[in-house]
């Protein structure tokens, strides 16, 4: 299974491309790395963010995404663009989507230790992640 990890920050949805193969995790390198969703009271900007997206999901054949929770509230609450995004990316057609929180994040790499790949962008680490702890609650 395919699993794209995001994480949402600002006006911007990181990706990283995760699948298990032999029970080992293996990030799949995939030419999109970000996608960013410019002036978001722009009706067309929104539609032509969710195309984007949509197109990146059947091109690399993902299966399903996998998003880091942000908090709702407080000092770290997420900012209102990202729960637009959010809410973009769970209307996707043909693609399962979950939320993952970032305690069960820190958790699954606390217990399985997975390596971040060196194919990897340092802003997409915590995608990675996110998609890696899917994996392995889904395994």
């Amino acid at each position: 299974m395919k699993i794209c990890g995001i994480e949402i920050k600002g006006s911007e949805a990181i990706f990283a491309v995760a699948t298990l193969r032999n029970n080992a995790l293996e990030h799949m390198p995939v030419s999109t790395k970000k996608i960013a969703l410019e002036d978001d009271d722009e009706s067309g900007n929104v539609k032509a963010f969710a195309a984007l997206v949509m197109a990146f999901v059947r091109d690399n054949g993902i299966e399903q995404l996998a998003i880091k929770k942000r908090s709702k509230k407080g000092e770290f609450a997420g900012g209102p663009t990202t729960f637009k995004i959010e809410g973009i990316l769970q209307l996707l057609n043909d693609c399962n989507v979950i939320l993952v929180s970032p305690q069960t994040v820190s958790a699954q790499h606390k217990k399985h230790d997975f390596a971040l790949a060196t194919s990897l962008n340092k802003y997409q680490h915590e995608a990675y992640k996110t998609a890696c702890s899917a994996l392995m609650k889904a395994s």
